[in-house]
């Protein structure tokens, strides 16, 4: 059965023009640096989105749509650390028209220092057309402005959108809002839990379940370029990898191994799977190729090498070994070969995963009594730190490198959820749930 997970966009349209009409000044200096740590979030103005006509949607009233249209891109950005959505409360005047020219004295005297403004409207076919755009208050001069056309039950994901080229034109660096989370929804006694697979956009909206909880399933990844999830499953209690084509709703098998099989991750360019095989007690790293179904040993070492993560070039795998008398970390070549240590921290070392940006890895590292996430980079140097919890694990990376989802045990409740940090450390947030969640895998950014 077709779950229509992706919800296309009907005509989209990215709207190639820039608005360059109310450009008050050439150099624009507005930016905000994603590098600092502990950096004041940059005060922004977001009225609700004007409705241009009293049509109603399948969202609601035009002019409740449009003040959603506004908190949501307004909760996106708060929840990247870096800016700070002013209460509307403060507003001296709201904008009459995305048209018109603001009167940028009235957005100084509240110390906005940028200021979005929208409309939105639905067409005699059905579409809603939503545009925005951006100004620098001090400077006095759009930065930037698109417009979508959508169904107007995409609206959510238009917002995504929206809050993403603010976030890309404010800081330089892509946005990460119109994603999703692949995860594991646990539910049941702590003796015999139901663990189903679930999906959910980046903010915890739009939450489906994929798997019904009959057979227990763990360690979900997205595929890096198609609609597809790897995952284990124990069917009739024997391991299986299978993978998810979202937009079908097809579940295929990758392959029956005679043994215990371990957390399958994509290549970069999504035709192979890597994943750690146990044999006789030990485990090594193997690669398939999802073409040919072939499957080629990457390690052999008496010691369990296991958690492999490409490098996002697809040259080199990151992955945590006993092989040096403790868990700790490891690269090597693509090809099994050049293996090389490159965590030397007290304590032990587990769940590396690439950033998509190739610059670090992030990791869970277990020591004084807890399990805590960082980051180092490749080459082992520049390890930090960035949550402090009883239990956090298992790291994966926003689209942009620049945020970090895992999940937290509760040492009071034992119950678990699905928290972020950046790379500052200082934005920690919790990830609304509907059950307890763990073992999240962020997707690339959805297609246009």
């Amino acid at each position: 059965m077709s779950l229509g997970f992706t919800r296309r966009l009907a005509g989209l349209v990215f709207g190639a023009m820039a608005w360059l009409l109310f450009v008050g000044s050439a150099h624009a200096v507005l930016q905000v640096d994603v590098t600092r740590g502990n950096v004041e979030p940059l005060p922004i103005a977001i009225p609700d989105f004007i409705a241009t006509e009293p049509t109603p949607t399948v969202a609601g009233p035009l002019p409740q749509l449009g003040a959603d249209l506004a908190a949501v891109i307004a909760a996106d950005l708060r929840r990247s650390g870096l800016f700070r959505p002013l209460d509307r409360s403060a507003f001296i005047s709201t904008p009459q028209s995305a048209d018109v020219r603001p009167r940028f004295a009235n957005w100084r005297a509240i110390a906005s220092q940028a200021l979005v403004t929208g409309q939105v409207s639905i067409r005699s076919d059905g579409l809603m057309v939503a545009e925005f755009r951006l100004w620098d208050v001090l400077a006095e001069a759009q930065l930037t402005g698109l417009r979508y056309t959508a169904q107007p039950g995409d609206w959510r994901r238009i917002a995504h959108k929206i809050a993403d080229s603010i976030y890309q034109r404010l800081t330089g660096e892509d946005g990460y809002f119109d994603s999703r989370v692949v995860y594991i929804a646990e539910s049941g006694d702590k003796l015999k839990r139901r663990k189903r697979l679930a999906i959910m956009d980046q903010d915890g909206y739009n939450h489906l379940y994929l798997t019904n909880g009959d057979d227990l399933v763990l360690t979900p990844r997205f595929s890096p370029n198609r609609q597809e999830i790897t995952y284990l499953a124990y069917y009739n209690d024997q391991p299986r990898v299978y993978l998810y084509n979202l937009d079908t709703g097809k579940h295929e098998v990758l392959g029956d191994f005679p043994n215990m099989t371990f957390a399958p991750r994509f290549s970069p360019d999504g035709n192979k799977v890597i994943m750690s095989l146990a044999e006789s007690g030990n485990s090594d790293i193997y690669e398939m190729d999802l073409r040919t179904r072939r499957v080629r040993r990457l390690t052999s070492h008496p010691a369990i090498d296991t958690s492999p993560s490409y490098s996002p070039d697809g040259r080199h795998i990151v992955f945590n070994s006993g092989r040096g008398g403790s868990q700790q970390l490891y690269v090597m070549r693509a090809d099994g070969e050049d293996v090389k240590r490159i965590s030397f921290g007290k304590g032990r070392y587990a769940t590396p995963v690439w950033s998509p940006r190739g610059d670090l890895i992030a990791f869970t590292k277990i020591g004084d009594s807890k399990f805590r996430i960082g980051v180092m980079r490749p080459d082992g140097s520049g390890e930090r730190l960035l949550t402090d919890s009883y239990q956090d694990e298992a790291p994966t990376w926003s689209p942009n490198g620049r945020v970090l989802m895992f999940f937290r045990l509760s040492r009071q409740s034992g119950a678990t959820s699905l928290w972020s940090v950046d790379l500052t450390g200082y934005n920690e947030r919790q990830v609304p749930t509907p059950l307890d969640a763990s073992d999240p895998a962020w997707s690339p950014i959805l297609a246009k």
